[in-house]
């Protein structure tokens, strides 16, 4: 069972733990900010690709990234505050799941495109979000022994794999935008180093109040050099609605078809195990024990969140990993710093105009970060890897295997698009969907289900320091510690300079805005990203 977030200090009276520390509002300002800039072309990408795909109208498009962003906001205030037993009270950003961007293409096409195709999508949608809700109120016997299919070597594949495939989706934003005319331009690659180099300057030699805001001074000095130099433009900000307000069910009441919501049920399964580790990766960075009743809360708040989205005309949810790394490289753990982020993400998606400038970020400037966030997302995996047993001959099968499946998609598409049926191919065409099948079905042919921690896989849900609660699943909340607390390590911190430590982590934070960028490059040339 987890300990709770209050902790003894030094003078032995309750202290606040750090994810549960309300901070000045200036700060909880500026630090949510940080989140949204480091978030919003992640936030994005998915309906402008999905859009375009669909062959929407501008107009049907502005209003899908607006849901989309409202949606986002509302489901990160819950799974960063919660309601309940729903929401895992951890700084955890929420985000459309780029997983299923495949799937609902080929979805809205085979009901015919544009808004008819969207219809059928959002009833996958709604369902998958109302199954993985009930999923996650299993008993709690039931609920870990379904968690024993995701232990330490499938969720550190599943997220080092997430990170491997978007790492080019990084590299082509740095580029300039796969499609665009100045791609590969090396005026592109100047703005994209000029901006990480800003970026590791201030996370060196900066004072931490300085570093911890690095990601957003960086974004906004590249911005600013680039329209200086006539490569920013601002023009679509005129032309943009100051007020658009999301309604639920907009395009029309939505369709249910059996395919689609099985689609849709296979990429809600994907999502939960990157939720899943997500959760156990920012519990280590912020020091607090993950235990199952934690998880669930987390896959209920992704749930609620997926559901929400098919009513508000929005796309499945998932705890972003991106956002992961820079509460890592910031080191600030107050979840009331998400909350902050999700009112920010709300006040957007009512205001066309404010997210026009925020989208007026050139593609080399996001890039820069992009791609190094990406990369961190990977290390996060490979940090998680870290605690297996890979000297354990069949967890470096399932390892090594899965990486090889997850990359079958970007190597080798003419074999999805030329030799595999159209229904077939919108669902194994991912990398993602591949690596992550690849290594629950592997693990469970060399490992098993085994509870004890002999090969490096104890169950994922179920830690070593958690032990089973005797009856429902409790509240992590209700339970002080015996004793002092000792602060955790940073995942993956340096033994040596902080301020390096400090400086690698927020390169990584920065590069979740461009990971989206590059995806909706990607999308002009190939609807279906191999992510």
């Amino acid at each position: 069972m987890a300990r709770v977030a209050a902790r003894l200090s030094d003078n032995g009276e309750q202290s606040t733990h750090p994810v549960d520390e309300v901070l000045p509002l200036p700060r909880l300002a500026l630090y949510g900010f940080q989140h949204v800039l480091a978030f919003y072309a992640g936030a994005v990408i998915v309906p402008i690709i999905v859009g375009g795909a669909l062959g929407l109208t501008t107009e049907q498009l502005v209003y899908l990234i607006n849901a989309d962003l409202f949606t986002c906001g509302i489901a990160s205030i819950i799974q960063a505050w919660g309601i309940g037993r729903i929401g895992a009270r951890l700084p955890l950003i929420q985000g459309v799941t780029f997983t299923a961007v495949s799937p609902m293409i080929a979805i809205g096409l085979g009901a015919g495109g544009g808004t008819a195709g969207l219809l059928v999508i959002y009833g996958a949608v709604i369902t998958a979000g109302i199954a993985t809700f009930a999923f996650a109120w299993l008993p709690s016997k039931a609920f870990r022994a379904v968690m024993r299919l995701f232990p330490p070597v499938v969720t550190g594949t599943v997220i080092t794999v997430l990170g491997i495939v978007l790492i080019p989706v990084g590299l082509n934003d740095a580029a300039g935008g796969v499609g665009s005319p100045g791609f590969g331009d090396p005026k592109n690659f100047a703005y994209a180093g000029g901006t990480m180099l800003f970026i590791l300057v201030l996370m060196k030699l900066g004072k931490p109040f300085l570093s911890s805001i690095s990601i957003l001074l960086g974004l906004v000095g590249g911005t600013a050099v680039a329209f200086l130099l006539g490569d920013a433009e601002f023009g679509g900000v005129a032309d943009s609605d100051w007020i658009g307000v999301t309604t639920p069910f907009h395009y029309g009441a939505p369709k249910f078809a059996w395919f689609p919501i099985l689609l849709m049920l296979i990429v809600m399964l994907i999502t939960m195990v990157e939720t899943t580790g997500d959760t156990y990766a920012v519990g280590d960075i912020v020091g607090k024990d993950i235990d199952s009743e934690t998880v669930a809360r987390a896959l209920r708040a992704d749930g609620a969140a997926t559901a929400l989205g098919g009513v508000l005309n929005s796309f499945p949810y998932v705890a972003f990993a991106e956002n992961v790394g820079l509460v890592r490289m910031t080191k600030v753990k107050s979840r009331f710093v998400v909350v902050a982020a999700g009112v920010f993400m709300i006040v957007l998606g009512l205001i066309p105009k404010a997210a026009a400038i925020v989208a007026a970020v050139p593609h080399g400037v996001l890039g820069g970060a992009a791609t190094v966030m990406f990369a961190m997302v990977a290390l996060a995996g490979i940090q998680t890897l870290a605690k297996v047993d890979l000297k354990e001959e069949k967890n470096a099968l399932v390892v090594g295997v899965s990486l090889a499946f997850a990359l079958l998609p970007a190597t080798v598409p003419v074999f999805f698009k030329d030799h595999m049926n159209a229904d077939l191919s919108s669902l194994l065409n991912s990398g993602v969907t591949l690596g992550a099948s690849a290594a629950i079905v592997l693990n469970l042919i060399f490992n098993g289900l085994a509870e004890d921690d002999a090969h490096g896989t104890a169950p994922a849900a179920v830690p070593a320091q958690a032990t089973a609660p005797a009856g429902p699943l409790a509240q992590p909340d209700a339970v002080a510690p015996a004793g002092p607390e000792p602060e955790a390590a940073p995942v993956g911190a340096a033994a040596t300079a902080e301020a390096e430590t400090v400086a690698e982590a927020a390169v990584g934070a920065a590069v979740s805005t461009a990971a989206a960028t590059s995806v909706k490059a990607d999308a002009d040339e190939e609807t279906a990203p191999a992510s």
